[in-house]
């Protein structure tokens, strides 16, 4: 009986750790495609104006950190960390607000990007 018990827990604990793989993996690469998109759209055409370049540059950074803060909420089991993703979300959103209106001020609104999971 206790070999049984033993061959049950080590199977259950091979399942577990194929299933955290398997997570780890689908995390991997969440968060590597927030992080190429967020590098591709940070690729503008200086304007000359580093206001306008820096908020061009800054609001694609933002919106990266909010992607990657959304799949630590996903994924993330540290309470901390998800507080800190949650607020990430939130305070970088109203940054991104902040810089779109001052494009919009300077003549120069940028394209906006639909939320992710969202068609263009």
């Amino acid at each position: 009986m206790t070999r049984s018990i033993a061959i049950l827990a080590a199977g259950l604990l091979l399942a577990s750790a194929g299933t955290a793989a398997a997570e780890n993996e689908t995390f991997a690469s969440a968060m590597k495609a927030a992080i190429d998109r967020m590098h591709h759209a940070m690729l503008t055409v200086p304007t000359g104006d580093p206001d306008r370049d820096f908020a061009r540059m800054m609001i694609p950074h933002h919106q990266g950190a909010i992607e990657m803060a959304k799949v630590e909420l996903q994924y993330g089991r540290n309470e901390r960390l998800r507080r800190l993703a949650q607020a990430i979300i939130v305070e970088q959103q109203q940054e991104i607000a902040v810089m779109r209106l001052e494009l919009e001020r300077a003549g120069d609104a940028p394209a906006r990007r639909p939320p992710t999971g969202e068609s263009k």
